[in-house]
C-alpha cells in the first residue's frame, strides 16, 4: 500500500481568518487536489492571519511535527506591506527552490500583467516541499495546472512517497532513469 500523501494547505489572510469573509483559498486546492492527484491524500488545514511569527510557526508545526510532504500557502506574496508569506518562507527553509517562484510567475503572466508583482518561492524544509500561490481560486488553479509536473517527482527526491496523478488533469514528469509507479 502506497504511503498517503500528506499535505500542509495553508490559507494566509487577516481578514478570512477573523471571519471577515469567507476562505476561498482552502476550497480551491482541495478542489483542485481532488481532480488531479490519484495517490490517497490527508490534507491538514489551517487559515491563519498574515503575520510572519504565526506563518512561520504554522509552516514549521506542518513540516516538523505533522510531517507534511507538501505544504501549499495561498496569499500573501504581493507587495503590500502586510504581505509576509515569503519572507516566513524562507526564514525557515533549508534550501530555496527558484525555479518555482520563477515558473509560478511565467504561468500567472499568460494571464495578468501584475504577475510580476507576486514574490512566490519554493523552498524545501527537511523533507517537506513549500510552495507559495497566490490567493484567488483561479489563480491557485492555472498556477498549479503550470506547476505541479514536477512537483511529485521533487517530493520522491526529498524521500516522500511516490504521487500518481489523474494525466487527463496534469501529468507528472518522471525522468527515464526514475523508478515508475506500480
Amino acid at each position: 500500500m502506497t504511503e498517503p500523501l500528506r499535505l500542509g494547505l495553508v490559507s494566509i489572510s487577516d481578514r478570512a481568518s477573523t471571519g471577515v469573509y469567507e476562505d476561498r483559498g482552502l476550497p480551491a486546492l482541495r478542489d483542485w487536489f481532488g481532480s488531479a492527484v490519484k495517490t490517497p491524500w490527508q490534507a491538514h488545514e489551517r487559515l491563519i492571519q498574515d503575520d510572519q511569527p504565526t506563518i512561520e510557526a504554522t509552516l514549521i508545526e506542518l513540516c516538523d511535527r505533522v510531517g507534511c510532504h507538501l505544504v501549499l500557502t495561498t496569499g500573501g506574496t504581493g507587495p503590500a506591506r502586510r504581505d509576509v508569506t515569503p519572507e516566513a518562507t524562507l526564514a525557515i527553509a533549508d534550501k530555496v527552490m527558484p525555479g518555482f517562484g520563477e515558473q509560478m510567475r511565467q504561468v500567472s503572466l499568460k494571464y495578468v500583467p501584475t504577475a510580476i508583482l507576486s514574490r512566490q518561492v519554493g523552498v524545501i524544509r527537511g523533507t517537506s516541499l513549500i510552495l507559495n500561490l497566490p490567493g484567488q481560486p483561479k489563480a491557485i488553479k492555472e498556477t498549479l495546472d503550470g506547476i505541479f509536473a514536477a512537483v511529485p517527482y521533487c517530493i520522491e527526491l526529498i524521500g516522500g512517497p511516490m504521487v500518481e496523478t489523474n494525466e487527463e488533469i496534469i501529468k507528472a514528469f518522471r525522468p527515464k532513469s526514475a523508478p515508475r509507479p506500480a
